[in-house]
């Protein structure tokens, strides 16, 4: 009987479930849409796993011997059990008490995370977020791992096999302090290459990058005077200088004190992207908060 039960069919419990209810072989066939035969031959091996005749024949069907009838409540336990075990959990936001953890340059943390949070307060004040700085050079490691559940990346930097999903298109701006001596005047090239200029660089010490790039492409200069490892020290150095910096829209739009112009030459914006493992893609939790994300900049 013991290695009876190790081996038993999980199909051998629905049947002894069926005829427990039904009382009847054939009412059993009919709501496992099996034959009579087959659901007689079930009961056969069931006799034999629990080494009990489970059910006596009388005029009105069958009736369970009191061994079946112990195990009546016990089955419907396991089969309930299975079905919940092979039912993704539902996710209910508002109750919901998880932490999610985010990888995230300064600008994605300000134009992508900080609207999310927003959110997340209103729709599942029980989730955590941490955010940390990305790592390239590390992240489809850590995605693996779990350290991180989601990376705000650029298909550029995306690693390969990661589920990814685009979020918006950045475009550059150019701002300065409201009071900026070029603030009320039309910004041409030739002005916009002759003011100095602070730039983002995040690896450190570069002077040039996408602006410099077209610039470079239409034979101009401009002068970068300043480089800085985050975004959102910019507004500080412009409220106290005469600098200007070309920054993503997003940014410039939610920065007090600014003057918004459009780069007198067009330059390459970039897209913003979401990105996750396969570990967490089937998870109803993660699927919500994804879902929830990307509904922000649909």
């Amino acid at each position: 009987m013991k290695n009876a039960i190790r081996t038993m069919d999980l199909n051998l419990l629905k049947a002894l479930d069926a005829l427990l209810d039904e009382r009847s072989v054939t009412r059993a066939a009919d709501r496992l849409a099996l034959t009579q035969p087959a659901v007689s031959g079930m009961l056969t091996r069931l006799r034999d796993c629990f080494g009990d005749p489970l059910f006596s024949r009388t005029q009105r069907g069958i009736v369970p011997t009191s061994r079946a009838l112990e195990l009546a409540a016990p089955v419907k336990q396991i089969l309930s059990d299975m079905d919940a075990l092979l039912q993704p959990k539902a996710f209910d936001p508002a109750s919901a008490e998880l932490t999610l953890t985010i990888a995230a340059t300064d600008y994605a943390l300000k134009a992508v995370v900080v609207p999310f949070i927003a959110r997340l307060r209103q729709e599942a004040p029980g989730v955590k977020v941490s955010v940390v700085a990305i790592d390239y050079s590390q992240l489809q490691t850590q995605l693996e791992r779990g350290d991180i559940d989601l990376a705000l990346v650029t298909p550029e930097t995306t690693p390969e096999g990661l589920h990814a999903r685009n979020l918006f298109d950045e475009e550059y701006v150019c701002i300065m302090r409201s009071d900026h001596p070029q603030a009320r005047e039309a910004l041409t090239l030739d002005r916009f290459c002759k003011l100095d200029q602070v730039l983002v660089s995040h690896t450190g010490g570069r002077f040039s990058g996408a602006t410099d790039e077209a610039l470079a492409k239409i034979g101009k200069k401009r002068r970068v005077v300043m480089a800085v490892n985050s975004f959102l020290m910019l507004p500080e150095i412009l409220r106290v200088s005469d600098l200007i910096a070309v920054t993503p829209y997003r940014l410039a739009a939610t920065t007090d004190g600014m003057v918004v112009k459009t780069p007198p030459l067009p330059v390459a914006g970039f897209t913003k992207t979401l990105a996750w493992h396969d570990r967490t893609h089937r998870d109803a939790g993660h699927r919500w908060l994804r879902a929830t994300l990307t509904e922000l900049f649909a």
